[in-house]
């Protein structure tokens, strides 16, 4: 199965449930060879693979596992594919929540942040992204960690 990179948006949104104000950023520039990042990820079938998987070890460690305890993770799983779609230049359109407002009160520090993103390059290594891909979509989340991350 071609199960390409995508996954960093999701590491973020696993934990943190999905989106900037309301939507995702915008798809990056499609590069010279014209292929869409959701393109070069697999499209709708890789996104999905790594998404499950990525949410499944996320509820699955020990360390975060308790952000999970009351989460409707197939409803979880959901709305991080249609992020990731929308957010690598997919057909998807997100309408879930923006991130601060899905993290406010959740009390997300940076460790767990640190351990959702070592999560999500873990996935993204076991399906074989690209670093150049892994790259582009870490790229995409990292804007959101002011939005997930509790400030002290």
């Amino acid at each position: 199965m071609k199960t390409k990179t995508f996954l960093a948006c999701c590491a973020c949104l696993s934990l943190f449930a999905c989106a900037t104000p309301s939507t995702p950023a915008p798809a990056p520039d499609k590069p010279a060879g014209g292929k869409s990042l959701y393109d070069r990820l697999g499209g709708m079938d890789a996104i999905k693979a790594v998404v499950n998987d990525f949410i499944d070890t996320q509820a699955s460690d020990p360390k975060l596992h308790h952000f999970y305890e009351k989460t409707d993770t197939k409803y979880l799983k959901g709305q991080m594919v249609d992020f990731v779609c929308q957010a690598t230049g997919g057909p998807c359109k997100y309408a879930g929540m923006d991130m601060k407002d899905a993290h406010d009160g959740r009390h997300v520090h940076d460790e767990d942040f640190s351990e959702t993103v070592g999560n999500l390059v873990s996935v993204l290594n076991k399906y074989k992204v690209p670093e150049a891909e892994q790259k582009e979509l870490l790229a995409l989340l990292g804007p959101l960690k002011p939005d997930v991350v509790e400030k002290k």
